[in-house]
């Protein structure tokens, strides 16, 4: 069934010009989903202009810390203790990843993820694109009970043999993603690309270093990998939506979405330091949308659509914050 999906005519005769010209599929375990984790491995199956694998690549990478959910990924303090740091890899991973658009299951997390490493080794991750391949199967239309990638592999007879091993997690996507690739092709499907923006600053917080706990499976208890960060509540009235041409003021609702070049949380600091009111959600009384995606159809970026919120790109949003209006004062 794989290869008549992607040996379909049309998919080999009349190929997109527009398509990129390489993937690189990409899988990385970690220490948890939040913004201080750190990659324990990485896996990278680079695929040429229509999908045909040209090569794989696996490593370890020590994290320095605690390894997190071992129950998930298997991978123990032991077994990464010898393993190189993330800014010994660099300079591999960024070969297998240049000049190629990145694929991922859930793509912005692996992005995320591998810039915030490149940011912390003072280096760049040099993608300019990410793929993700549930867009990629609600493009298709697949008839996918669910987005969980075993979902997707078992569509299209795909066998996994590791679950969250990077590297089998790799293979699997790679061979699920080329016969979705050719279907696209040969349906003159637009491919779902997004821009990646590299972190130009970087502020790191000190990651927990749990020990070993009685019963436990590398020193993590399930409720600490995924620390939340609570910000003090803003001290001033919400004045009302943003008007273009016209100056920020204190108290308005200011919501993020999507890649930025700083670091989002640097982003927040200084909004919160200006008087704003960092929202996580997007409502009808939220003054403002922060992306640097207009077109992505995130949540945020559709309800802004629906409530006529106004919208502004980072760089727009930094001139804002240089003049700030201070806040309305009674009398």
């Amino acid at each position: 069934m794989l290869e008549d999906r992607t040996a379909a005519g049309p998919a080999r005769t009349e190929w997109p010009a527009a398509y990129p010209r390489g993937y690189a599929v990409v899988d990385v375990e970690t220490t948890g989903l939040a913004r201080d984790d750190r990659i324990i491995s990485a896996a990278v199956y680079r695929l040429d202009a229509r999908g045909e694998v040209e090569d794989h690549w696996y490593t370890l990478v020590n994290p320095e810390r605690d390894p997190g959910p071992v129950w998930i990924h298997g991978l123990t303090s032991e077994a990464l203790e010898g393993a190189p740091l993330f800014q010994d890899i660099a300079e591999d991973f960024a070969t297998r990843l240049a000049d190629r658009v990145l694929v991922a299951h859930n793509a912005v997390f692996d992005w995320q993820m591998i810039a915030r490493e490149y940011a912390r080794a003072q280096r760049e991750a040099p993608v300019r694109q990410r793929l993700c391949t549930i867009a990629l199967s609600k493009e298709l239309r697949l008839p996918l009970p669910n987005h969980k990638l075993e979902s997707l592999a078992a569509h299209f007879g795909v066998v996994q043999r590791r679950a969250h091993h990077a590297l089998d997690d790799a293979r699997v996507l790679a061979e699920a993603f080329r016969p979705s690739l050719a279907a696209a092709a040969a349906g003159g499907v637009r491919l779902p690309l997004h821009e990646c923006r590299p972190l130009t600053e970087w502020s790191d917080r000190p990651a927990p270093r749990i020990g070993r706990q009685a019963g436990g499976s590398g020193g993590y208890a399930a409720t600490t990998w995924r620390p939340s960060r609570k910000r003090p509540p803003c001290p001033y009235p919400n004045p009302g939506r943003y008007e273009d041409g016209k100056r920020l003021r204190q108290g308005m609702r200011v919501a993020f979405s999507g890649d930025t070049s700083t670091e989002r949380d640097l982003l927040e600091d200084r909004a919160t330091e200006a008087g704003l009111h960092v929202a996580t959600s997007l409502s009808r009384l939220t003054s403002l949308l922060v992306t640097n995606d207009p077109d992505s159809g995130t949540s945020k970026v559709v309800k802004a659509r629906q409530f006529g919120t106004p919208v502004v790109d980072e760089a727009a949003f930094g001139q804002l914050l240089r003049d700030v209006e201070p806040a309305r004062t009674d009398g």
